[in-house]
């Protein structure tokens, strides 16, 4: 990995247990509203941001999470799963929003691997981690859209990083 490449990623990752560590009261549990996934977003412009992105999910967890094991375990799965299967689905696709509504839609599907994290470390019902957390998820990503958009405008996501 290229130099450029290894510090952008540094920055995301730092950007991400920055965001959670400042929200960490509502970033856990069964009802949770984790701003820092709207950096998932990232990987829409460029897939290099997978390894940052994955990278600050793990540093959050392994820091912050009441639940270290099971959040590192399940918290970098779902990341790292949801962020290969949006790649692979929208490939072909040069829209930035669909990309990022396809991305919105994988990770509040794949809320299903946290809810089953907190039915296996908790015993909270499956169904209702499931609802609560995949509504936290839709709701940071849907607002993240936007937001990325607006940013990407003035900084350029995709030229940021090399590849």
């Amino acid at each position: 990995m290229k130099i450029r490449n290894l510090v952008i990623n540094a920055v995301v990752a730092a950007l991400y247990v920055a965001i959670t560590s400042a929200f960490a009261f509502m970033s856990f549990g069964a009802i949770q509203f984790r701003i820092a996934e709207m950096l998932n977003h990232l990987a829409v412009f460029n897939k290099k941001y997978i390894i940052g992105i994955v990278g600050g999910v793990f540093i959050s967890n392994l820091f912050f999470s009441t639940m270290v094991v099971y959040d590192i375990v399940f918290g970098v799965a779902h990341t790292l799963l949801s962020l290969l299967i949006m790649s692979g689905i929208t490939r072909r696709i040069t829209n930035n929003w669909v990309k990022m509504s396809v991305n919105t839609i994988v990770f509040t599907i794949g809320s299903a691997l946290i809810a089953w994290e907190l039915y296996l470390a908790l015993q909270l019902p499956f169904w209702f981690s499931y609802l609560t957390v995949a509504i936290g998820e839709f709701v940071v990503m849907g607002i993240g859209m936007p937001i990325m958009m607006y940013i990407d405008k003035k900084i350029h996501f995709s030229k940021r990083i090399e590849g």
